[in-house]
């Protein structure tokens, strides 16, 4: 069994937010795969099954999100090294990709919380949303919404990430790297 963990924030007012860019990837899967909705109120999110693959949405709101990953990780007994955790990155420029296992949550609210519930040797996928001038602003940027251009490219950086995210059940970790990383938004266009 493989779960992939898109991190955002419940909610209409978060939708279209560069914090939810993980939820964004996980609504595109859902689209492209069979599956069914298997939520259960002690998870604390929305969980999706396809044959031996898990989806799941936290709805803990992001400084929580490790709850319900433990909560998933812990009832269907899944090995860190069968998680993909797919989040923002502000360390990266809008549309960069990379791919690793374990490492620093980088003030990331949503990895500390998985980071203290399960440990750091977990799957990631970075999705690149840019950063703010300075990081004072950085709280309300990651909620904000994507700018014009970056509106234009979003479909296609969603999709592309859906891509990665579903390849990562067909092929290692470090393959994944190196097939699907991308150092910005070039090849969106």
């Amino acid at each position: 069994m493989k779960l992939i963990v898109g991190l955002g924030n419940p909610g209409l007012t978060y939708t279209a937010t560069r914090h939810n860019i993980g939820f964004m990837v996980i609504d595109e899967l859902l689209k492209t795969i069979n599956s069914n909705n298997i939520s259960k109120k002690s998870h604390e999110g929305e969980l999706y099954k396809s044959g031996d693959l898990l989806l799941l949405k936290p709805t803990t709101f992001m400084n929580l999100s490790g709850k319900s990953l433990q909560s998933v990780k812990n009832f269907y007994k899944i090995d860190l090294d069968d998680i993909l955790v797919i989040h923002d990155e502000i360390d990266l420029p809008f549309g960069a990709v990379r791919v690793k296992n374990g490492g620093g949550n980088g003030g990331h609210n949503g990895l500390k919380s998985i980071d203290s519930m399960i440990g750091k040797e977990y799957n990631r996928l970075r999705l690149g949303v840019d950063k703010p001038p300075r990081k004072e602003m950085v709280a309300g940027y990651v909620l904000g919404k994507f700018n014009n251009e970056e509106a234009k490219l979003l479909d296609y950086f969603i999709k592309y990430g859906a891509k990665v995210a579903q390849s990562w059940q067909d092929i290692s970790i470090d393959e994944l790297k190196s097939t699907f990383s991308k150092k910005d938004s070039s090849y969106l266009k």
